[in-house]
């Protein structure tokens, strides 16, 4: 099979097309992958460290002032990647063109639609990004990893996938142990981790937290995220920290380190609630206000509802509130096995392999 694959800006964007084209590579040794993505974006910095192909579109976003110079310039570059990316087809001569989100995927696909190849997208989120709502009238098939997305889309093409990043930390056989981080081996843990921009209020109310989590009989594993590490370590200089708590910048094995995790605190974005299912992890879950259409709390709800998740607003935490919902299921294994069992259920560990099936699905639609 040749691909061609286009997902950019965020790590939500790229490491779902990147699990997809590992096991595409996996299934095929003799598939070939084209990436394009964005000038800007973090794909720039990511998909060429994987061996993959990469070429790169300028585009942007638009702005909320619709009738501005740079919207103007937004439909100018996004017109022009068009033209671009229809060289880069013909070139290429891909089987199948998939998007997973961020402007520059519109581009692309948008394209690949306009000369008859066949097209799928992918959409991470509960709520549809913009991207996606416009790209569903073109394409042949969108693969949804929310059963609440499906509304949102064309009834006929859509197809429950899941993430397929999921498969990629279900498939870890994970030899991690604790101890690499000076901790015990069998003590239940922790892992409390905003992001890897790090969580400012979240951080703030683990700092306040310490001098109680000190005394506890789990462990707690706090990964600041690197940028804000400084100025963490900065706040804790005059608090004793235990031997039963770590205080890091970034874990950059999170596969790995996931299935030996007993409780996770953190963000709701896709690909960690991809990652946590697919583990089947309890969570403590604080969305993001900062992302558009309040999509990490519907994206939470989701969890919360099947009783697989508790939920923390960023308005209502406080380091007493997070202390006692932590307290709260450390304190009781059964509350969390049985929270375990109902995130497992909800998991997708074979979603990068359903959607590739969507993907010869549309190249079948094109051939009869």
């Amino acid at each position: 099979m040749k691909m061609m694959i286009s997902g950019g800006g965020t790590g939500g964007h790229i490491y779902p097309a990147l699990a997809l084209v590992a096991d595409l590579q996996r299934q095929d040794a003799g598939a070939q992958v084209l990436y394009v993505g964005s000038k800007r974006g973090l794909e720039k910095q990511i998909v060429p460290q994987k061996g993959i192909a990469f070429r790169e579109l300028k585009i942007q976003g638009f702005k909320r002032k619709l009738f501005s110079l740079y919207n103007f310039e937004t439909v100018y570059l996004f017109l022009q990647s068009v033209r671009t990316a229809k060289r880069m087809i013909k070139t290429f001569q891909p089987d199948v063109v998939v998007g997973t989100g961020g402007y520059v995927s519109g581009a692309v696909v948008y394209a690949a639609a306009k000369m008859g190849i066949p097209t799928v997208i992918h959409e991470q989120n509960s709520v549809v990004g913009w991207t996606n709502k416009f790209l569903s009238r073109y394409v042949d098939k969108v693969g949804i990893s929310f059963s609440e997305a499906r509304a949102q889309f064309p009834a006929a093409k859509v197809v429950f996938t899941g993430n397929p990043r999921a498969q990629q930390v279900a498939e870890v056989d994970s030899q991690f142990s604790w101890t690499e981080l000076g901790l015990q081996a069998e003590t239940p843990t922790v892992l409390v981790f905003g992001g890897s921009q790090g969580a400012l209020k979240l951080n703030q109310a683990m700092v306040a937290a310490i001098p109680k989590f000190n005394d506890r009989d789990y462990q707690v594993v706090f990964v600041t995220g690197e940028r804000r590490y400084e100025e963490v370590m900065e706040q804790l200089k005059k608090v004793p920290i235990n031997a039963n708590v770590k205080v890091l910048p970034y874990i950059n094995n999170m596969p790995e380190v996931l299935p030996k995790v007993a409780l996770i605190v953190g963000r709701a974005g896709a690909t960690s609630l991809a990652e946590i299912t697919a583990d089947g992890i309890p969570s403590i879950l604080i969305p993001s206000p900062y992302v558009t259409a309040d999509h990490q709390t519907k994206n939470a709800m989701s969890l919360v509802k099947q009783h697989a998740a508790l939920l923390e607003t960023e308005a209502d935490l406080s380091a007493p509130s997070l202390l006692s919902k932590v307290d709260q299921l450390m304190n009781h294994p059964d509350q969390r096995q049985t929270m375990a069992q109902n995130a497992k259920k909800m998991g997708v560990p074979d979603a990068a392999d359903r959607l590739l099936d969507v993907c010869r699905t549309a190249i079948q639609m094109h051939h009869e």
